[in-house]
C-alpha cells in the first residue's frame, strides 16, 4: 500500500466520521425544536380554557382577552409550516399577551379564588417554564452543531456535504417579549 493510498483512506474515513457526526447533530437540532413545539402546542391548548374561565370575571378587560386570542391564533398558524423566525415572533407576541393577562388577573380576587382558574394558571406557568428549558436546550444543541461546522478542518467540507448553520432561538432587539407587560388599571 502506498502512502497516497493510506492518506486517502484516512481522509475518507475522516470525511465519513465527520459527516455522520454532523448528521447526528442536525437530527438533535430537529428533535430539540420539536420538543419546543410540543410545549407550544400544550400552551396553545391551555389558552382557550383559561380565556373562557376568566372571561366572565374580566368584563372590563375585553381588549386583553382579544389580544390573547389573536396572538394564539397567529402563533398556531406560524407553527404550521412557518420558519423559525416567524414562529419566534408570533410566540413572542403571545408571551407578552399572556403576561398581561396574568398580571391583570392578579387584581381580580374572584379569579384568584377560582380553583379551575388557579389550576389553569399553574399549568400555564409550568408550561412556560418548560418552554424556557426547551428553548435553552435547543440553543445548546444548535450551538454545538454550528460550532462543529465552523471548526477547522470541518469548515472546509461542511458546506460541500450539504450542511448549513441552524438558527438560534433568540429574541430580536425590538421583540415585544423583551418588554415588561404594561398594566393600566385606571380605566
Amino acid at each position: 500500500m502506498t502512502v497516497l493510498s493510506v492518506v486517502l483512506l484516512v481522509l475518507g474515513g475522516w470525511v465519513v466520521f465527520t459527516f455522520n457526526g454532523l448528521i447526528k447533530l442536525r437530527n438533535q437540532v430537529a428533535n430539540a425544536f420539536r420538543q419546543i413545539d410540543v410545549q407550544l402546542k400544550r400552551r396553545h391548548d391551555l389558552i382557550p380554557n383559561l380565556v373562557e374561565s376568566v372571561r366572565g370575571e374580566m368584563k372590563f378587560e375585553k381588549e386583553t382577552l382579544e389580544r390573547v386570542i389573536q396572538a394564539r391564533a397567529a402563533a398556531v398558524s406560524a407553527g404550521q409550516g412557518g420558519n423559525t423566525g416567524d414562529i419566534l415572533a408570533k410566540e413572542g407576541m403571545l408571551t407578552q399577551a399572556l403576561g398581561r393577562l396574568i398580571a391583570i388577573s392578579e387584581n381580580y380576587p374572584n379569579l384568584k379564588a377560582n380553583e379551575s382558574v388557579k389550576t389553569l394558571m399553574e399549568e400555564l406557568t409550568h408550561t412556560e417554564n418548560q418552554i424556557g428549558f426547551s428553548r435553552q436546550f435547543y440553543n445548546d444543541v444548535v450551538t454545538k452543531f454550528n460550532t462543529e461546522q465552523q471548526v477547522f478542518p470541518t469548515n472546509m467540507f461542511a458546506a460541500m456535504l450539504g450542511f448549513a448553520p441552524a438558527a438560534l432561538w433568540e429574541l430580536p432587539a425590538d421583540s415585544p417579549e423583551r418588554e415588561n407587560p404594561k398594566v393600566n388599571l385606571t380605566v
